[in-house]
């Protein structure tokens, strides 16, 4: 049984990495800013509903590294600490950026659902995150390791829904409060390049 400590510590870096700017919740925010709330939330459960494609292709994919091969899973282990450095590195490295909306036209949710969901299923990037994320957090000892990384592809996906629901409500007080403030990018900058590192280092030395 995956621990409540365990279940707060993944939730807790969910919300800070969905805090982050980023594409995703950048065109979340611009969307909500240029067309309404609504245009925001449509982007934002199809990004959610392609976040389910990868936790399933992570969930299963892993668990049978895991079972089968110690070597396999220790190759995957150091690439993903690898990758989570470099995510470091781009994080404390990131410049402050203007975060404007540009654009017109009448509002398709539709479109705009079908749009979140090809800019998350389509994204490399994604697939090798949830790689490095999400097994590090999972113990053979407490379950089939395939529930435990579904468990967390959906809480990862609900701190999605939060965070981004927040920018959607919220895009133009946020646009313009970010845009103001180069200190508050600079600092969310500064927090995820630690909580990248720490996940680096947790996943390096995590044992099959």
């Amino acid at each position: 049984m995956i621990t409540i400590e365990t279940l707060l510590a993944f939730f807790s870096a969910s919300v800070i990495l969905g805090l982050v700017p980023g594409p995703d919740n950048v065109f979340v925010l611009t969307q909500s800013a240029l067309r309404g709330r609504g245009a925001g939330l449509a982007v934002m459960f199809g990004l959610c509903t392609g976040l389910i494609g990868h936790s399933l292709a992570v969930a299963f994919g892993v668990a049978v590294i895991f079972q089968t091969s110690a070597l396999a899973f220790a190759i995957l282990k150091y690439i993903g600490a690898a990758y989570l450095v470099y995510l470091a590195w781009g994080a404390f490295r990131a410049p402050v950026e203007e975060i404007s909306a540009q654009g017109n036209g009448e509002t398709d949710y539709a479109k705009l659902y079908r749009r979140g969901i090809i800019m998350n299923i389509t994204n490399p990037k994604v697939s090798i995150f949830f790689l490095a994320f999400l097994p590090q957090f999972a113990d053979p000892a407490k379950g089939p390791v395939w529930i435990q990384l579904l468990m967390f592809g959906g809480l990862f996906i609900i701190s999605t829904i939060l965070v981004f629901g927040t920018i959607a409500l919220l895009a133009g007080t946020l646009g313009q409060w970010l845009n103001r403030s180069q200190m508050t990018q600079k600092v969310l900058n500064r927090l995820a390049g630690t909580v990248f590192l720490g996940l680096a280092l947790k996943l390096a030395t995590t044992d099959r």
